[in-house]
């Protein structure tokens, strides 16, 4: 196992099991303003931070609400879920635990808005170990740019060579990598089409948390 002095984590997929919400909840959105959305949505959406999604939508779609209303009508949908019924994946906690007794610095960079990340963390017990929340528009940028981890890397005081990124997508996963972080890619079926990818560009592949404790022993 390398050493490592601070760890970087993703939320949605990677210590939350949540990415099901984020695949139908734009499309229910769209259906709800008598848009049909079409089949790449998704594809298109996953590489955009929560910000960046209105003015897609006003774009691909033709909606002329403000991005203000779109956002808000957004996650209107989404906050019963992050509120009220979204869990940790098997492990997270256990994995939090260790690295927390060994001193290891930790901080959290979503593209989810604080509004809805920071009380689902907080109700899945996840909040008390990290010392911030980055999100993608607090920051004014994404995950196709390496910029928030570097943030957040240079917050934590840690070398990017020392600070572990945990991630599920694959986006993500690469644009972390090229920047010089140690990558630990976490399995979500939400990319089950795209593993091939994430192999290439992580320093470790494990389906469960579980088995990152394994490499910590």
């Amino acid at each position: 196992m390398i050493d490592f002095k601070g760890a970087i984590f993703d939320a949605d997929g990677t210590m939350l099991d949540s990415m099901l919400i984020w695949e139908t909840v734009v499309a229910e959105y769209l259906i709800r303003r008598g848009a049909d959305p079409r089949p790449d949505l998704n594809a298109r959406l996953l590489a955009l931070g929560g910000h960046e999604i209105p003015a897609y939508l006003q774009d691909a779609y033709g909606l002329r609400n403000s991005a203000e209303d779109i956002q808000h009508g957004i996650y209107e949908l989404l906050e019963e879920f992050y509120f009220y019924r979204v869990v940790a994946k098997p492990g997270v906690i256990q994995v939090l635990d260790m690295l927390r007794e060994r001193g290891v610095k930790m901080c959290v960079a979503t593209a989810t808005d604080r509004r809805l990340m920071e009380p689902a963390l907080r109700r899945c017990g996840l909040l008390e170990y990290f010392s911030r929340i980055f999100t993608c528009g607090e920051e004014y940028t994404s995950k196709s740019s390496p910029e928030i981890y570097i943030r957040a890397a240079a917050f934590l005081g840690t070398d990017i060579s020392e600070t572990l990124v945990f991630e599920d997508a694959p986006y993500a996963v690469k644009s972390a990598k090229q920047a010089g972080f140690p990558v630990v890619a976490v399995y979500d079926s939400s990319a089950d089409d795209r593993l091939d990818e994430i192999r290439e560009f992580c320093d470790f592949f494990i389906m469960t948390m579980g088995e990152f404790l394994e490499l910590l022993l």
